[in-house]
């Protein structure tokens, strides 16, 4: 884990950082920014985190924009998508649904899963540590949680194979 990158160096790690290990993940602050925009340039996926408020749809448009400009900069293809945080499991608010037809009906790509609110995922930031290491008998409902972010990481790496298959195709043409 890296925290001391800069906008001035943040291509270079992320460079040296895809030698090292098969996945790079680069997670930044919600706002658009010049060292947003550089790691967009080098990314396979950005995921685009909202909940289903109306502000975080705003918020999530400009991020859509600032990719859009980006792939212009750079002229090259960013693949996107939505994801829903901090859903119920059993309800689906009706704002949620509006914002996802009305995402829908702009070809926004949006994650089927979407990241439930739980107590395992504020467990990891309070205690450290990862939800495999978590205890059961102190977090509540903690397989959910577990098949959560399984559904989740599974539908990242099939986007991202999709998005593989697409480029090569694409470079064959």
């Amino acid at each position: 884990m890296i925290d001391t990158t800069t906008e001035e160096s943040i291509i270079d790690t992320i460079e040296k950082s895809a030698i090292q290990t098969q996945f790079v993940i680069v997670d930044l602050e919600g706002t658009a920014s010049m060292m947003s925009g550089y790691a967009m340039s080098r990314a396979d996926l950005v995921i685009i985190p909202a909940q289903g408020s109306h502000l975080d749809a705003t918020e999530a448009v400009k991020a859509i924009k600032l990719v859009r400009g980006q792939e212009k900069a750079f002229q090259k293809k960013i693949p996107f998508a939505i994801l829903f945080t901090r859903t119920s499991a059993a309800i689906r608010p009706r704002t949620l649904q509006s914002i996802e037809t009305e995402f829908a009906q702009n070809g926004v790509p949006m994650f089927g899963t979407q990241i439930h609110e739980r107590e395992a995922y504020r467990a990891v930031f309070a205690f450290g540590g990862t939800l495999a290491s978590l205890d059961s008998s102190q977090v509540a409902n903690l397989p959910a949680a577990r098949q959560n972010a399984r559904a989740f990481a599974g539908e990242v790496i099939e986007t991202l194979k999709k998005s593989a298959t697409a480029k090569k195709q694409e470079e064959v043409a």
